[in-house]
């Protein structure tokens, strides 16, 4: 049988098991990744089945784990690196800007660095500070990277193979809220490739656009109005497969999209104005954005408030269809 129920966390677990089966250069590094599994136990029995020198226990450092994926890359490796939380990847920034974004230009394309860098994203569990992140934008800004965000198991098993078999670096959101959730996964399906979009629910009245933990609130939200949602799941972030969204826009001439991560200078502010510019004439209402607030991810007693819920999407589909 090759449809069985799994979780997230458990289909990514499937997902770098079977690259590393099949390609003895995957590594997977990072802090607490190996005896622990990983703090959501993503990584949970590689090392025991691979060994100490594939799935390597990292100092609490950042910086260091990227700055020796690149190493490990330009000799020959495929490095999956964890990012414990979303919060934590700030101080390999510099390395993530500065050298893995810009090697390939450097070198007048003559190297490669296939580093997939996971990254745990999003609010929802409860955690303090530093651990409830979105920082998409600041990844999709930066010329040179890939940025992709699953929101289901079956995409995270796919999507994680095709991170790792690519000669780009990959930027690798995960949900963390929904690393829990449960569903079929078929691992003899032909996967979408990992850089398009794909409709999740088809609709006629408002084009709704989401990725990562979104989605499924999203998806909730069509099941608590009398409106036609077509909600699009848009799964790569850079490069965004435009002609997806351009296409349900033009048929539904309203759009809403949804993030985790402020509104203010957004991914989302990107997407209205690239639907604006290839969609103006087709548009019955101004793009509208639904996200978190412009302040720092509150206390977990606040979460609820901030993050964008039910209501708050079906409050702007709602204003959209006003107009």
């Amino acid at each position: 049988m090759t449809t069985t129920t799994l979780t997230l966390a458990k289909a990514l677990n499937e997902g770098m098991r079977k690259a590393m089966e099949e390609d003895p250069k995957v590594l997977i590094m990072g802090e607490d990744v190996g005896r622990l599994g990983g703090v959501f136990r993503v990584t949970d029995g590689l090392q025991k089945d691979f060994g100490e020198d594939r799935v390597i226990d990292t100092p609490l450092a950042e910086s260091g784990i990227i700055g020796t994926a690149i190493g490990l890359a330009l000799r020959g490796y495929r490095p999956v690196c964890e990012i414990q939380f979303d919060g934590f990847v700030f101080p390999a920034a510099d390395q993530i800007i500065t050298q893995l974004a810009k090697m390939h230009m450097r070198s007048l394309g003559l190297v490669r660095l296939p580093v997939v860098v996971r990254i745990p994203c999003g609010g929802g569990i409860g955690a303090v500070e530093h651990h409830s992140e979105s920082p998409e934008a600041y990844f999709t800004h930066t010329a040179g990277l890939r940025v992709v965000a699953c929101s289901n198991p079956a995409d995270a098993y796919s999507m994680i193979q095709q991170a790792i078999a690519c000669d780009d670096p990959v930027i690798f959101f995960e949900p963390k809220r929904r690393y829990w959730d449960k569903a079929p996964v078929d691992r003899a399906a032909d996967p979408l490739p990992f850089d398009r979009a794909q409709v999740a629910l088809a609709g006629t009245d408002v084009t709704v656009l989401a990725y990562g933990p979104m989605v499924k609130t999203c998806l909730e939200a069509s099941g608590a109005t009398d409106r036609s949602l077509e909600v699009i799941d848009l799964r790569s972030l850079n490069p965004l497969d435009l002609p997806v969204v351009v296409d349900s826009v033009r048929r539904t001439g309203r759009c809403v999209v949804v993030h985790e991560a402020p509104v203010f200078s957004g991914y989302g502010a990107e997407l209205a104005a690239r639907i604006t510019e290839a969609c103006f004439y087709h548009l019955e209402a101004p793009v509208l954005r639904v996200g978190g607030y412009s302040t720092p991810y509150p206390p977990s007693r606040l979460e609820d408030h901030y993050l964008p819920d039910l209501d708050r999407v079906l409050d702007a589909v709602d204003r959209s269809m006003e107009f």
